[in-house]
Formats: C-alpha cells, sequence, structure tokens
C-alpha cells in the first residue's frame, strides 16, 4: 500500500517504533503498545497488520486470566528470514547463517588464499549457497548479507576506504558481492558491526551510551552515543588501538611506532609471549593453558595487557562516559587473568566511578556482527549504508544455488 507524503513518514516511524519496542521487551498486545508508545490503537492496528501481511511480527496465543481471556500478544517472527554474515580475516572467513535475532543457524570457516578483491568477492558470493544448505531451509528467504572487515570504511559508498591488513585502498566489495547474489550487502568495521549487534540484541540492548571494546588481532572501541554508532567524520571513529602508548616503541601495522595494539592486542601478546619463552609454536590455546595452570610468566604478561589497556580506557572514559563498555574479542576468552587488571586499572583512573565492564564473547561473535548489519535495515536502526534496491523484506527474493553464480 502506498501512502502519500505525511502519511508515508508517519507510517514508516510508527512501523520503527513498534518493532523496536518488540525487540527490546518481547511480545506485547496490541493496547500495550499503543499505551508505551503513546499511539493511538487505530495507528497500531494499522502497522501491525501490515507487519503480519509480510511476515515480520506473528501473533501468539491468548492466556486467560482472572478477567477473561487476554488480548493477543504480538511478536517479532525472528525466522521469517535469513541473514548471511561475513567476517574477514587475514588468512580465513567467518561464515555465519542466522535467524533475524542473530541467532547461528549455521556457521563455517573458509580459507582465504589471497586478498585481490575479485577473488574476495567470488568466494563469498560462492558460500552463500554452501551456508543455506548447511542451516537447512532451503525455502527460506534471504534479507541480505553484511560483511564485517578491520580497516577504515566508507558508510555511504559500502567501500573499504583503507585496510592495512589487505593493503585495500578504496575497494567497493559489497558491489562487488551485491553483483553476483542479487540481494542487498552491507559493508562495516568489524568493530562497528559487533557493536551493532550488541546494541541491537546483545548486553547493550538497554542502553543508550556505551563503549564496545573488541580486543583481537586488533584493538577497537566503538562508541554509541545518543542511541547512534558514532563513526567520525572520515568513518575511522574507534580506532583506539592506534592510541599512543609509548614514544618511538614496537612498530605497529600502521607504520606508526608505539600504539597500543603494538603491545596488547592479542596477537601482541602472544608475539611477546613467544619472545620471552624462545618458543615460535605456542598460540592462544597454549596461552590459556599456561594462565591456567598458574605460569607466572604468562599471568604477568597478561596482566601487563590488561592494565595497558585499562589504563587507556579510562582516558576514553572519561571524555565519553559510558553506561556500561562491553568487552569482546579474542583476549576476552583469557579469562580473569587479563580482565582482572583491566578492570583494575579502569577503576584506578576514571574521574567518576568506572562503568561495568562487562565481557559477551562465542566464537561466531565476529560474524554474528556482521549479521547484524543485514538485521538492523528491518528496525530502521541506526542502518550502515549498504548496497540494495530492496527497501524492506517485502519481496527478497528466496535463496537457491544459482544466487551465487
Amino acid at each position: 500500500m502506498k501512502l502519500k507524503g505525511d502519511q508515508t513518514t508517519a507510517r514508516a516511524m510508527n512501523r520503527r517504533l513498534i518493532l523496536n519496542l518488540l525487540r527490546r521487551e518481547g511480545p506485547r498486545s496490541r493496547a500495550d503498545i499503543a499505551t508505551v508508545i503513546g499511539l493511538s490503537p487505530a495507528a497500531v492496528t494499522f502497522v501491525v497488520s501490515d507487519l503480519l501481511e509480510e511476515g515480520i511480527v506473528i501473533e501468539g496465543k491468548t492466556v486467560p486470566g482472572l478477567t477473561g481471556r487476554r488480548p493477543i500478544p504480538v511478536d517479532i517472527n525472528y525466522e521469517h528470514a535469513l541473514a548471511v554474515g561475513f567476517k574477514l580475516m587475514v588468512d580465513s572467513v567467518e561464515c555465519v547463517a542466522t535467524d533475524l535475532a542473530t541467532n547461528p543457524v549455521a556457521a563455517m570457516r573458509v580459507s582465504l588464499d589471497g586478498h585481490a578483491p575479485d577473488k574476495v568477492a567470488d568466494l563469498l558470493a560462492g558460500t552463500v549457497p554452501e551456508l543455506v544448505k548447511l542451516a537447512g531451509r532451503p525455502d527460506a528467504k534471504l534479507a541480505g548479507i553484511g560483511i564485517s572487515m578491520p580497516g577504515v570504511i566508507n558508510h555511504e559508498q559500502t567501500a573499504c576506504v583503507r585496510s592495512h591488513r589487505f593493503s585495500w585502498d578504496n575497494v567497493p566489495l559489497a558491489s562487488l558481492v551485491a553483483s553476483r547474489v542479487h540481494v542487498p550487502v552491507w559493508l562495516e568495521d568489524d568493530t562497528n558491526a559487533y557493536a551493532i549487534a550488541q546494541q541491537l540484541f546483545g548486553l547493550g540492548r538497554q542502553h543508550r551510551n556505551m563503549a564496545v571494546l573488541a580486543v583481537g588481532v586488533g584493538i577497537g572501541c566503538a562508541l554509541v552515543i545518543d542511541g547512534k554508532l558514532y563513526r567520525g567524520a572520515n568513518g575511522a571513529a574507534g580506532k583506539f588501538g592506534h592510541t599512543l602508548y609509548e614514544e618511538n616503541g614496537r612498530l605497529c601495522e600502521c607504520g606508526k611506532r608505539g600504539c597500543l595494539m603494538a603491545y596488547h592486542s592479542q596477537i601482541s601478546m602472544l608475539r611477546r609471549w613467544r619472545e620471552a619463552t624462545g618458543r615460535e609454536e605456542l598460540g592462544l590455546q597454549e596461552l590459556t593453558a599456561a594462565l591456567a595452570s598458574g605460569d607466572a610468566a604468562a599471568l604477568a604478561l597478561v596482566a601487563d595487557s590488561g592494565r595497558g589497556i585499562g589504563t587507556a580506557l579510562a582516558n576514553l572514559v572519561n571524555i565519553t562516559d559510558p553506561e556500561v563498555i562491553v568487552a569482546g574479542g579474542e583476549a576476552v576468552s583469557l579469562g580473569d587473568p587479563f580482565l582482572t587488571p583491566l578492570r583494575e586499572a579502569l577503576s584506578a583512573r576514571t574521574f567518576r566511578t568506572a562503568p561495568p565492564l562487562l565481557p559477551d564473547w562465542e566464537d561466531n561473535s565476529w560474524a554474528r556482527g556482521a549479521a547484524a548489519l543485514v538485521t538492523q535495515k528491518i528496525f530502521d536502526f541506526e542502518s550502515s549504508g549498504g548496497i540494495t534496491d530492496i527497501a524492506n523484506l517485502t519481496g527478497v527474493r528466496p535463496v537457491d544455488s544459482s544466487s551465487a553464480a
């Protein structure tokens, strides 16, 4: 149904309000929705009818009460479609298919042999039908594809402006993939994508101001300010790992010296541990085992990194004043030997009481963040720019094996 001018705008705003209420609070009756949002019952009925017809919401069962049957609740139909998320790493791609709440229904990892943009696009497009088959939903609709990667991303053009790890400048990756799969494609910085997932369905769901720290190969810290992801003037906000840690210190991947991530990223922790032990074969699994066994050198090294990041994070907290800090990335798996010194350093240096630091990390959290780039569009929720000609879920095409041709 097409509406004119202000009617179209009002219906779209009401749709957004209703969907985000259901996302945050769960099933609600039409009467409850009208009361909480402040809309007329008629306006709520119009929008809910549209959403029911599109399959985006479903009706629940009535529950008998003391005064008769309660009104029928409505909820988001998170199984209405699939979202595909790809997290690009230097030598592999973490892949996931999720429902619309970013709950994984299929996951896999594929090797990445080289960084030529067209070859990367071919690999991603070819993986889509494999993921959908693995999900066991051959008739499912594909709402879109989200791609996250390390680098500076042009939000509007969905292009990688610069990635040191991939040696890319101005690569229109979303366009390259979209031309192969013919569904909407979104591209975002990996920490930003993880933050969007946290804001939609994670620990940040109830917060309008938060910091999202990610410590993995690099160190990033995305900021959500007044409910919106802050990208900065050039899409380079959140490059927390490139703040100065030691003047003229270790060489960073960015070409400068002394960056925080050159000392305290998960990869840098491993590098320093290998230097200290002379054992080049040691990895994250061995470091985790050493921490569990009480290895003094491993505990000291990880604690040093926790303190280093916590001290730097305190500066950010003093400037931005977030309600909460969500922490993710592979280093979070190191647990208390890393997180306790981080929290202590943070608390010791914040102007006011430090906000709670809440770890939330699973093996496929990076890729789920990428899938959230698709889901956010449904809620019209601080949507990242995407290559798409589909305004909403209505009319998205079913996936078949030819879609990646």
